[in-house]
């Protein structure tokens, strides 16, 4: 039997590669709503799919709450995920009621209505590992939050009132913080797409603190899988972590992107000041995920730099015509 799944945030690198994965399944109804027009096939994977089972809508849940919950009242949907943020840490410090208002107030108006939708069998809600802000060890889904910037900041407050939902009106709530994804189709200002441009483009590659902060580095398709398994078989009002094995500070992977492609390091590299709020290191636990859904990730950092490697080569024309600034859209 055909399962409905909404898609909230469409058109964001996380949320297109889920969609790619329910498509590819075969078993799912899939309707993706973002705020901003589809993007092309550079940056959706799922574009590559012929005759597959998805509609898209334009809606923003700050501006078409209204439109949004028709659409849910109309389609029923067995799962809603969603990705929707304002998900960039360093521009949260310029516009931090913008990041508010999409991360904390909206959220909130959606589950609000979401709580009395009898047809949901589940709402994926996907967070991030920044509530904990700098941490020391693995993070356990119970760690403290204790956010750094004005967008880990927003993230925690929507997370809480999440869960003010589940206490109260038992919201079918899954949620789920997983590290630093990449891979290919992802936005082209992010560390590691940016750093193979750069490279390919005799461009200096600026390492904010000397790159010496250390991140999980996860490829998105293992963490799709994940969002997938939780999804079907998360237990309501539970929080899940994906993450690698360990961690990899951020010149590492630098250097493994320059190795690839054939520069030296300290050529294509320069150090500069690092950025306010950056946490020196977060490591977060997943043995949750692992032991109940036997997840675990099968794509290592060579396999998946050599990917976005790939795809930026292969489709190098039409990437030179792209910004790789991050463009800030309230």
């Amino acid at each position: 039997m055909i399962k409905k799944v909404l898609v909230i945030g469409s058109n964001s690198f996380s949320g297109s590669d889920f969609i790619d994965l329910l498509l590819t399944k075969g078993e799912y109804s899939v309707v993706g709503i973002s705020r901003s027009p589809e993007k092309s096939a550079l940056f959706l994977p799922y574009k590559r799919l012929l005759n597959a089972d998805f509609k898209f809508y334009q809606m923003d849940l700050n501006k078409n709450m209204a439109e949004v919950r028709e659409l849910i009242n109309v389609i029923k949907p067995d799962y809603i995920v969603n990705f929707a943020a304002q998900g960039e840490v360093a521009p949260s410090w310029k516009n931090p009621a913008q990041w508010f208002q999409t991360n904390t107030l909206a959220l909130t108006e959606l589950a609000d209505f979401l709580k009395d939708c009898k047809f949901l069998k589940r709402y994926v809600h996907i967070s991030s590992p920044e509530v904990y802000g700098s941490c020391v060890g693995a993070v356990k889904e119970d760690a403290s939050l204790n956010p750094s910037t004005p967008y880990a900041a927003s993230k925690a407050a929507g997370d809480l009132s999440l869960f003010t939902f589940v206490k109260n009106f038992k919201l079918p709530l899954v949620m789920i913080r997983s590290t630093n994804v990449y891979g290919a189709h992802q936005q082209l200002f992010k560390i590691i797409p940016r750093s193979v441009i750069y490279v390919k483009s005799g461009r200096i590659i600026e390492l904010h603190g000397g790159g010496t902060a250390v991140k999980s580095y996860i490829h998105i398709r293992d963490i799709s899988k994940g969002e997938l398994a939780a999804m079907e078989n998360g237990r309501g009002g539970q929080r899940y972590q994906l993450s690698p094995d360990q961690g990899i500070a951020v010149k590492d992977v630098v250097k493994i992107i320059c190795d690839k492609l054939m520069v030296s390091f300290d050529k294509a590299t320069k150090v500069v000041e690092e950025r306010i709020g950056q946490d020196a290191a977060y490591v977060i636990d997943s043995n949750k995920a692992r032991r109940e859904f036997g997840w675990c990730p099968s794509i290592g950092m060579d396999e998946g730099v050599s990917g976005v490697v790939n795809w930026i080569t292969t489709n190098w024309e039409e990437i030179k015509k792209e910004p790789l600034e991050y463009i800030h859209k309230p």
